[in-house]
């Protein structure tokens, strides 16, 4: 898949490109830095993976089986927790994850049909009172054709992509996030909301503060509703060069991909457990 010149896209390439095709597009990444506080449940029996190529945990490889969610179960294992949906899809806007339509849907590793949120509601419900956490990485599809590497600039219509990021998640997903995982008026489980590394920050170094702009949102949104936990500092932070670029993500790789490698996953993940305390 390749995308236009000079602007990059956030997920991931679909498996039949993947093995035909040499061609990759290349998604762009965020990051925010600060983490706020929040009162947690704690693990309980099942736990809810949503989001887009990250959650779904896509390598350029075709290894989908070391993503952040399978190394975050592996640990939420020694606290009782039982099982993983993973309802990751790979290319998933905050638009599709509300009313559908995620363009590689036939890569569910857990099986639903419509929205993403629709399946987390109703997954929520059916396990009422037993899910903890639920974690969600969305909205770097949103801004991704505004975000411009080759001039390392982001375009007129961000800031507007932006407000409407925030108008689904604080509108729509999260609070029907917060509302399904209430029971009885308390809060059953813990929603945990992740923030953004920045796999550009080496070439183009001035993506960073669009990075940061980015997940500011995001961590303005989840207020509320859940917890942000950081990312971007695990993976670095805002300092160039940074060193974990190469290997946490896919980026100088012969595809020049924003997934995170095997290890990436693993730091995210890692940084899960650390910012919930799990």
């Amino acid at each position: 898949m390749l995308g236009k010149v000079g602007t990059y896209r956030y997920f991931a390439v679909p498996i039949i490109c993947a093995i035909t095709c040499f061609f990759v597009r290349i998604p762009t990444t965020f990051a925010a830095t600060h983490v706020q506080t929040f009162s947690l449940v704690g693990p309980k029996k099942y736990y809810l993976a949503l989001g887009d190529s990250l959650a779904f945990g896509y390598q350029p490889d075709l290894n989908f089986n070391q993503g952040y969610a399978d190394d975050f179960f592996s640990n939420l294992k020694s606290h009782g927790v039982k099982n993983l949906a993973n309802m990751g899809c790979p290319e998933e806007k905050s638009s599709t994850f509300i009313n559908g339509g995620c363009p590689y849907a036939f890569m569910h590793k857990y099986f639903y049909l419509g929205a993403q949120l629709n399946a987390a509601v109703n997954y929520l419900h059916v396990h009422a009172g037993q899910v903890s956490p639920v974690t969600l990485d969305i909205g770097a599809n949103d801004v991704m054709g505004d975000i411009n590497i080759s001039k390392c600039t982001a375009s007129s219509n961000f800031e507007t992509d932006l407000s409407h990021l925030d108008s689904n998640l604080t509108g729509t997903i999260l609070p029907q996030l917060k509302a399904a995982l209430t029971v009885r008026g308390k809060v059953t489980g813990d929603l945990v909301l992740m923030n953004y590394y920045d796999p550009y920050q080496n070439i183009c170094p001035n993506s960073v503060s669009i990075i940061q702009t980015f997940n500011k949102h995001l961590a303005s949104d989840i207020k509320g509703f859940g917890m942000i936990v950081d990312v971007f500092n695990a993976f670095g932070g805002q300092g160039t060069p940074n060193p974990n670029v190469c290997s946490y993500t896919w980026m100088c790789s012969i595809s020049k991909n924003i997934h995170a490698t095997s290890k990436g996953y693993g730091v995210i993940a890692s940084t899960f457990e650390s910012g919930t305390g799990y």
